[in-house]
């Protein structure tokens, strides 16, 4: 009894510092979550929604394109690749329990959870391109993607979902256009429809989090 008790109070308690962080704006989420956001998503039920790691605007060259990039797509640079490796291994490291990942079809995207040793994902083209150079999402789509990011995970498991910045500004306003290369924002479906933005993780903030164990 008493153990069931401390357990109602942990789970409050994350509760409420979810809840603080939404009320001082998605802008500051990221930076007043540290170990409460962990044990939250420890627990499971959360989204997480990303832009790809670091890629260059412009195509590589064939002399300089990676090996497996055959079709010569963006790819990630160097500081991609470092700060996708590190957010995976604090990952790792924390024990999250990411079980199912989706992702853009585009090399960049599947580079991204490649290089983070992150498990095989499924792709979806809802969450690419659309090969248009990086032009909005349709309402359509958008809503699909809405409606992606309010599907409750599997209980005891969080969903990462890997795509690219327009797809969503597009699905969730102009608030969040100001996504930085390889942020995750965080979302808690409801279980209605509809997800609470409960928090933000900048790429690089990945080390520091692994280090709150």
């Amino acid at each position: 009894m008493w153990m069931t008790f401390q357990n109602c109070v942990r789970k409050f308690a994350l509760l409420l510092a979810v809840l603080a962080a939404v009320a001082v704006g998605p802008a500051r989420a990221g930076t007043t979550s540290g170990q409460p956001m962990i044990d939250a998503l420890r627990d499971g039920g959360y989204v997480l929604l990303m832009r790809h790691a670091s890629s260059p605007t412009a195509r590589p060259d064939k002399a300089v394109a990676d090996r497996q990039n055959t079709t010569l797509e963006r790819q990630l640079d160097k500081n991609g690749r470092n700060t996708a490796r590190a957010m995976g291994a604090a990952m790792r490291a924390l024990h999250l329990p990411i079980r199912e990942i989706l992702s853009s079809p585009t090399y960049r995207a599947l580079e991204t959870v490649r290089i983070a040793g992150l498990p095989q994902p499924r792709t979806a083209p809802e969450l690419g391109d659309g090969g248009q150079s990086m032009q909005p999402l349709q309402p359509s789509p958008a809503a699909w993607l809405r409606n992606l990011v309010a599907t409750v995970p599997a209980p005891g498991t969080d969903t990462l979902i890997v795509t690219h910045a327009p797809n969503i500004t597009a699905a969730f306003g102009a608030n969040l256009a100001d996504v930085a290369d390889g942020e995750i924002l965080v979302f808690r479906p409801d279980g209605n429809g509809d997800a609470m933005l409960a928090g933000r993780i900048k790429i690089q903030e990945w080390p520091a989090l692994a280090r709150l164990k």
